[in-house]
C-alpha cells in the first residue's frame, strides 16, 4: 500500500501538463483526486478520457486568482472527506518579453496567478492541516525559482517568492505536522510555451534561441510527475525534477555571479535576434 492510497489530494492547473500528469499518477497511486483548473471544459475532458480512473477523480472549475473561490473548494473538500491530505499548488502561466517591452499588467498576470494562487492554495491547506495534525503541501515552483533566467522576469520573480514562502513554512509547519515541498523542474515539454504571451518578440526566433537550447534535457510531462511524487513520498523539501536542475542549483550555490554571468552572456548573443523593434 503506498503512501497516496485512499489520500485526498487536490491538484490545481489539472487540465494540462505537470496537472494533468499528477492526476493520472495519482490515479495510479489509489488516491482520491479533487481536479480544479480554469479551463473547465478542458478539465472535463481530459477526466472523462481517464477510463476507470474518473470514479476516483472530482473535477471543479476553479480560478486560483480568486481567494474566495479557492477557500470554498477547500472548505467543501474537508466537510465532504473529512481532511485534506496533499495539495499541489501547480497552476501556472508565464509571459516572455524582454522587460522593457513588458508591462505592469503583463506582471500582475503572472504573478497573481503563480504568486498569489500559490499562496492562496498554501495558505488555506496549511490553516487546515494545522488543525488536523497532518497533511502535506507541494507548490510548483521552477528551476527559474533557483537562477534567473532572461525574457521570463515576472517568472522568476514569481517562482522565487515561491521558493521563499515554502521554505518559510517548512520551517513553521514542520513540528506542526505539516510538510512542504518546493520543486523545481528545468525544462519540461508541456505546452507552456506554445501558449504563453510574447512581447515584442517573434514567438519562432525566441523559441530557436533562447528555448531551444534546453530541450535537450527536458522531461515528459509524466517523468515530472512521477519524480514529484518520488520526492513527495521522501518528504524532500526541495525536489530538483532532473539532472540538469540539480546540477544548476548547485552551481547557483557555490558562485552565483557564474550562472548570472553565463545568463547574461548568452542573451547578449540573442537578444537583438528576437526583439522586433524598439532601441
Amino acid at each position: 500500500m503506498g503512501i497516496f492510497e485512499n489520500k485526498i489530494a487536490l491538484v490545481t492547473g489539472a487540465a494540462s501538463g505537470i496537472g494533468r500528469a499528477l492526476v493520472e499518477e495519482l490515479i495510479r497511486e489509489k488516491a482520491k483526486i479533487v481536479a480544479t483548473d480554469i479551463n473547465e471544459e478542458t478539465l472535463a475532458a481530459n477526466v472523462e478520457a481517464m477510463g476507470e480512473g474518473v470514479k476516483q477523480i472530482q473535477a471543479f472549475r476553479l480560478d486560483v486568482t480568486d481567494y474566495d473561490a479557492f477557500k470554498k473548494i477547500i472548505d467543501d473538500t474537508i466537510s465532504r472527506e473529512g481532511r485534506l491530505d496533499y495539495i499541489f499548488n501547480n497552476a501556472g502561466i508565464a509571459i516572455a518579453g524582454d522587460l522593457r517591452d513588458v508591462t505592469i499588467d503583463d506582471c500582475r498576470k503572472v504573478l497573481d496567478v503563480n504568486l498569489n494562487g500559490v499562496l492562496y492554495g498554501s495558505l488555506l491547506a496549511y490553516q487546515q492541516m494545522v488543525k488536523q495534525g497532518f497533511g502535506h503541501i507541494v507548490n510548483l515552483a521552477s528551476i527559474e525559482g533557483l537562477i534567473p533566467f532572461p525574457t521570463t522576469v515576472s517568472y522568476v520573480v514569481s517562482k522565487f517568492a515561491v521558493m521563499g514562502l515554502s521554505q518559510g513554512m517548512w520551517v513553521e509547519g514542520t513540528d506542526l505536522g505539516v510538510k512542504v515541498s518546493a520543486v523545481c523542474p528545468a525544462f519540461v515539454r508541456t505546452s507552456i510555451f506554445d501558449v504563453s504571451p510574447v512581447i515584442n518578440m517573434k514567438r519562432e526566433d525566441w523559441m530557436k534561441e533562447g528555448v531551444s537550447i534546453w530541450e535537450r534535457f527536458s522531461v515528459s510531462s509524466g517523468e515530472c510527475a512521477r519524480k514529484i511524487l518520488k520526492g513527495v513520498e521522501r518528504n524532500k523539501p526541495i525536489i530538483t525534477v532532473s539532472p540538469i536542475a540539480r546540477v544548476m542549483w548547485w552551481l547557483a550555490r557555490v558562485s552565483p555571479t557564474f550562472l548570472m554571468n553565463f545568463a547574461r552572456k548568452d542573451f547578449a548573443k540573442w537578444r537583438k535576434k528576437v526583439r522586433l523593434e524598439g532601441p
